[in-house]
C-alpha cells in the first residue's frame, strides 16, 4: 500500500504525556533570578493557565477540546506514505515510511500546537500573542491560528530567515500578523544586540528574548513558543498516535524512527508514543534517532545542563542539551534548526539512552532532498530534509547488511517557500558550516553554573 489514511473519526481525542511514564521525574525549570524551581504562578504573566497546567501535568493522557479537534479536521489525520520509489532507487530491502505533515494550511506540523495555544489564550481573554520564528513555519502556523480565534499576533522572525524566506513573511501577513526582522529596534533586547553586533544574522534565542520582552511589557499580550516546552511536545503527540494506528492497520511496526530536531517538537511528537513502548520494555530494540545540522549540533556536541531558553536570560532555566544561550549559528537554510537548546523531555530521554543523535552538513542534506523529490515527488523543507538524509543512510545500512527493517521518518513540512535555497544548491552556492570547537566551548563556558 502506497498511502495509509485514517478516517476523520480516528483523530486522537487525547494528547499523550510522556512525563507519566518517565522512570525519574523531569528536572524542574528554575527561576532565572533565584535559581529556585518555578511554579504555575511564575508563568502566569506570559502563558494562560490552561497551558501552564499542561506544562506541569503528570497525567498520561490529556483531553483535546472539541473546538480544537474541529479545526484539526481541516488537515488531520495526515497521511502515512510508503516511499517505495525511493526504496527501489536505493536498491534496499528496507521499507521506508514517512508521516507527511505538509498537508496543513501553513504547510508543516506546527499548527498541531499553535491551534490549541491560540484556543487557550482566547478562552482566557488574551487579546494579542507575541512569538518568535526561525524559518517561518511556527510564525505562519500561529498567524493562521490567531486569525481563526481573532487574536492579534506579533512575530519576531530571525533576520537571516526574514531575508531568505520572504514568502513565509507574506503568508503570516496574509493571516493578519505583524512580522519584524529580529533583532529589531522595537525592544530593549533588540536594540542592545544591534548595538553590540550591527551585522548579526539573528538567532532563535534572540527572537525569543524579544517576544518574551514584548509579552512581559504589555498587559494585553501573552507569549507563545513553537517548540521545546512540555505542552508544545504534548500537542504534537497527535502525530505519533496517528502513526501507531496507521501501522496497526497494516500489521507493521517501525524498527527505526527518525526526525529532524531544532527544539524537538516535530520529532518528539512523532516518537514519544513509540518511546513509551521502549521505556516499558515492550520494544527494547527500537532505534530512535534525532537528526540535526553540524552548524548547530546541540545534541551531538552540546552540554546537558541548565541554561536559558533565550539569548539574554529572560526565560526560566531549563535542564537540556545546549550549546550555550549566547551561541549564534551560521545562517544555514534550515532556519528552524538554528536553536541553541532542545526540549528538556527530549534531552532527558537522549541522556538516558532511549534516543541517539546524528548531524549532517547542508550539501548532503540537499542532495538527499533532491533524490527524494525525484523519486517520491515531494519537495520538502530544508529542516525535514535532514530526516530524509538519515532515512537514506539507514536504508543503505540495511542494504549492506541485507536487513528488511522498517524505517519511519517524520516529514515535517513542504519546501515550497524554500525554493531559493534549492536554487542555490542547484547552482553550487550552498556552503557547509561547522563551528570551530573553541567557539562552542566559549559559548558553553558562558552558561550559568547551577
Amino acid at each position: 500500500m502506497k498511502k495509509i489514511i485514517l478516517d476523520e473519526n480516528e483523530i486522537p481525542k487525547k494528547w499523550y504525556n510522556i512525563q507519566a511514564d518517565l522512570k525519574t521525574p523531569l528536572d524542574p525549570p528554575l527561576n532565572p533570578k533565584t535559581k529556585e524551581p518555578i511554579g504555575p504562578d511564575d508563568l502566569k504573566a506570559i502563558f494562560p493557565m490552561g497551558l501552564i497546567k499542561q506544562e506541569v501535568s503528570q497525567e498520561r493522557y490529556i483531553s483535546i477540546p472539541n473546538e480544537v479537534r474541529e479545526i484539526y479536521r481541516i488537515w488531520r489525520p495526515s497521511p502515512l506514505y510508503r516511499a517505495d520509489r525511493l526504496e527501489k532507487a536505493l536498491k534496499t530491502p528496507a521499507k521506508i515510511y514517512f508521516k507527511w505533515e505538509g498537508v496543513s494550511p501553513p504547510g508543516s506540523h506546527k499548527p498541531n500546537s499553535s491551534v490549541p495555544q491560540a484556543y487557550y489564550n482566547m478562552k482566557e481573554g488574551v487579546e494579542n500573542i507575541a512569538t518568535e520564528t526561525g524559518a517561518g513555519q511556527w510564525g505562519s502556523a500561529l498567524a493562521f491560528s490567531t486569525s481563526i480565534f481573532d487574536i492579534g499576533c506579533r512575530i519576531y522572525m530571525v533576520k537571516c530567515s526574514y531575508d531568505q524566506k520572504p514568502y513565509r513573511r507574506i503568508l503570516m501577513e496574509n493571516w493578519g500578523a505583524n512580522v519584524y526582522s529580529s533583532p529589531t529596534n522595537i525592544t530593549n533586547v533588540g536594540k542592545e544586540i544591534i548595538k553590540r553586533d550591527p551585522e548579526t544574522s539573528g538567532s532563535l534565542g534572540i527572537a525569543i528574548s524579544e517576544a518574551v520582552e514584548d509579552a512581559a511589557t504589555h498587559d494585553d499580550t501573552n507569549y507563545a513558543l513553537g517548540s521545546v516546552l512540555n505542552h508544545v511536545v504534548l500537542h504534537q503527540t497527535i502525530i505519533g498516535q496517528e502513526v501507531k494506528k496507521q501501522f496497526e492497520s497494516i500489521d507493521e511496526y517501525p524498527d527505526i524512527i527518525l526526525g529532524c530536531v531544532g527544539g524537538g517538537s516535530n520529532f518528539a511528537g512523532t516518537a514519544f508514543p513509540f518511546v513509551r513502548d521502549k521505556i516499558v520494555n515492550e520494544k527494547p530494540d527500537l532505534k530512535i534517532i534525532s537528526v540535526e545540522p553540524f552548524a548547530c549540533p546541540t545534541l551531538t556536541e552540546g552540554s546537558y545542563r541548565y541554561d536559558f531558553g533565550d539569548s539574554v536570560g529572560l526565560t526560566p532555566l531549563l535542564k537540556m542539551f545546549t550549546l550555550g544561550h549566547s551561541f549564534v549559528p551560521d545562517a544555514i537554510h534550515a532556519g528552524g534548526l538554528r536553536y541553541h537548546g532542545d526540549s528538556p523531555l527530549l534531552s532527558k530521554l537522549t541522556k538516558e539512552g532511549y534516543m541517539e543523535a546524528v548531524a549532517y552538513y547542508q550539501k548532503e542534506v540537499f542532495e538527499a532532498a533532491e533524490l527524494f523529490s525525484r523519486t517520491e515527488g515531494f519537495v520538502v523543507a530544508p529542516e525535514a530534509a535532514h530526516a530524509v538524509k538519515a532515512a537514506i543512510d539507514q536504508a543503505l545500512i540495511c542494504k549492506k547488511n541485507n536487513e528488511e527493517k522498517i524505517i519511519l521518518f517524520a516529514n515535517s513540512g513542504h519546501g515550497h517557500f524554500d525554493l531559493s535555497a534549492y536554487d542555490m544548491y542547484h547552482n553550487n552556492k550552498i556552503k557547509d558550516f561547522k563551528h570551530p570547537e573553541k567557539m562552542i566551548k566559549k559559548a558553553i563556558e558562558e552558561i550559568p553554573e547551577i
